[in-house]
């Protein structure tokens, strides 16, 4: 059992929570995600003793961050949003360079691919020009919001598996989020259970799509991942800050994030 994991998920589960931000891209940053696919895509298969030790850990992490912290990342999501959200633009243009060592690793590195990076980049920046509707919380459980539900943590997962796209963010564009963290914040079970199914089934079924891509397309795959990173620091950028605390706390929290990807970067996985 790989204890270590429960940080790793506390990270991810931090992620998931905020707009904007992906579980895929810290997945990415802590050096776990192709390991994080293959886990998910084989649970069903005759390992998956093996990969359940990988993924206990992470789950619980992130199931314990998601619970215990949703009401601390609204807090500062209202409080500290520019700061906030400097810290995670500091993470991801901190793992930038090394993701492009990444793909050299894996693949020559072709000039079609930049156009797997564009490709990438715009599908990931153009929904920063989304504004999400406002939406009602869903508290009556009908087979039409079940299958709303449901269905909504299906895309979520698909999105909180790949880089640069925010889970939570596609959860704002359907209308769930805020019925999503009022279940969380308030431990509504039924609800909870409703969206985690969504969630796991999500899970299996893209997990599988990426690990293939990944094995047989590995250059232009990976490719398009940095295209999604990349696309993903217009969605992420608050805008200027307003104020010189503003301004100070946002480069403090930009630095804080960055020196912490190189941080990770000298850790052996």
């Amino acid at each position: 059992m790989e204890w270590k994991n429960i940080l790793r998920g506390f990270a991810m589960g931090i992620a998931d929570l905020i707009p904007g931000v992906s579980g895929g891209t810290i997945a990415v940053i802590l050096g776990i995600y192709d390991r994080l696919i293959a886990a998910i895509s084989g649970f069903f298969s005759k390992e998956w003793k093996r990969h359940a030790l990988f993924l206990i850990p992470l789950g619980l992490g992130m199931v314990i961050t998601i619970l215990s912290l949703s009401r601390v990342i609204d807090f500062l999501l209202e409080n500290y949003f520019a700061p906030t959200q400097f810290f995670f633009l500091g993470l991801i243009i901190g793992i930038i360079p090394m993701l492009f060592k990444e793909l050299d690793s894996r693949a020559s590195f072709k000039s079609s691919y930049w156009i797997a990076i564009v490709i990438g980049t715009i599908l990931v920046a153009s929904m920063a020009f989304i504004r999400p509707a406002e939406a009602d919380i869903i508290t009556n459980l009908s087979p039409a919001t079940m299958a709303l539900l449901f269905f909504s943590g299906w895309l979520a997962s698909m999105a909180m598996l790949l880089p640069g796209i925010s889970g939570s963010f596609i959860l704002l564009l359907i209308g769930v989020y805020p019925t999503a963290i009022r279940a969380l914040s308030e431990l509504n079970i039924p609800l909870i259970l409703i969206i985690g199914a969504g969630v796991g089934v999500g899970f299996i079924v893209s997990s599988k799509i990426i690990r293939y891509l990944l094995t047989h397309k590995p250059g232009v795959t990976f490719a398009v991942i940095i295209g999604l990173v990349l696309g993903s620091l217009a969605v992420v950028f608050p805008g200027l800050p307003e104020s010189g605390l503003q301004w100070m706390l946002s480069l403090v929290m930009f630095a804080a994030g960055w020196i912490i990807v190189h941080l990770l970067n000298r850790v052996s996985v």
